[in-house]
């Protein structure tokens, strides 16, 4: 394997409004390209906005999502891809023919599709479907999956995608300044937003505090360290629907290190250099080969009641 430059992004999204997003994209995805990215990520439901679909009925979310590979959403990424000659991976709801919905998550370069995973524990609208199956696919010679947001707090899910051979995990996330059970979680002030070039100090301390960065820098790290991988962090920053987000999209390396991070109050990208070395280097690598299935098969594949969860999602 080659090294790979990945840029990650973070951009404040309209909600429903695909052919504004859309152009956010191309921009970015052009900048990226330039400084001399080969891979560009967005945040989930990057195409099509995120926390408005709470409000949305069977009807309204059909009429929003996309047929993939065939929809216009998918053909425009692909138009981007081709024009700025970068991979890109962004986020939309999706429908079969039998009209199921579900959140997904695309990569496509200039030929069109080249991986498609479906949300495996989507919660934004009732009527969204969860996905079923893990995705690792190959790009520029390295082997890759995804998971959107929440799949990521469930470890078996990183450490199976991990074990499916995945070097590089995208994370694509509309996460952070929400209510939870934690300590110092909340919303964060939308003023903060509208002040923010004004009085930048004061919305830093609510993005970069419990609210946001961390807690996420809590669990984050671990993921990338304990399974030996790289792992591409996706966030929106400003107004999603109602709600602000602090962004800090990220690239973290198998030691679980930050290689590269979007610091600015606004659209952003970073980009890191993922090395092969760095793979086997790291512990996880080695405690990966330690594993003793035998013990704990049987147990972390026990049955168990399902959990309601993030009940805010519902007002």
């Amino acid at each position: 394997m080659q090294p790979l430059n990945i840029a990650t992004a973070q951009f404040e999204n309209r909600s429903g409004d695909k052919a504004y997003n859309l152009d956010v994209i191309h921009r970015l995805s052009t900048e990226a390209a330039q400084a001399g990215a080969d891979v560009i990520a967005f945040h989930e439901c990057s195409i099509t906005g995120y926390t408005f679909a709470r409000h949305l009925s069977r009807e309204q979310m059909l009429e929003l999502a996309e047929y993939i590979p065939e929809g216009p959403g998918i053909q425009a990424l692909t138009d981007i891809a081709a024009a700025a000659n970068i991979t890109i991976l962004a986020g939309l709801f999706e429908k079969d023919r039998d009209d199921h919905l579900y959140k997904a998550q695309v990569c496509v370069n200039k030929d069109g599709l080249v991986a498609r995973f479906r949300k495996l524990h989507p919660f934004i609208n009732p009527h969204l479907t969860p996905g079923n199956e893990y995705v690792v696919f190959d790009l520029h010679g390295w082997k890759c999956g995804i998971l959107i947001c929440y799949d990521n707090n469930i470890i078996e899910h990183v450490r199976a995608t991990a074990l499916l051979g995945a070097d590089i995990i995208f994370m694509p996330h509309v996460t952070m300044c929400t209510p939870s059970t934690r300590p110092g979680a909340g919303f964060v002030d939308p003023q903060l937003w509208e002040r923010r070039h004004t009085d930048p100090t004061s919305l830093r301390l609510e993005f970069d505090g419990m609210k946001g960065r961390a807690w996420l820098m809590k669990w984050l790290p671990a993921r990338a360290y304990d399974n030996g991988i790289y792992v591409v962090f996706s966030n929106p920053i400003g107004m999603d629907d109602d709600q602000l987000k602090n962004g800090c999209s990220m690239i973290l390396d198998p030691f679980g290190d930050v290689l590269a991070e979007c610091r600015k109050l606004d659209n952003d990208i970073a980009i890191a250099t993922c090395t092969p070395e760095k793979l086997q280097q790291a512990g996880g690598y080695r405690y990966r080969k330690a594993r003793r299935p035998e013990l704990y098969a049987d147990i972390i594949g026990q049955a168990h009641k399902a959990e309601q969860k993030v009940v805010w999602m519902k007002s």
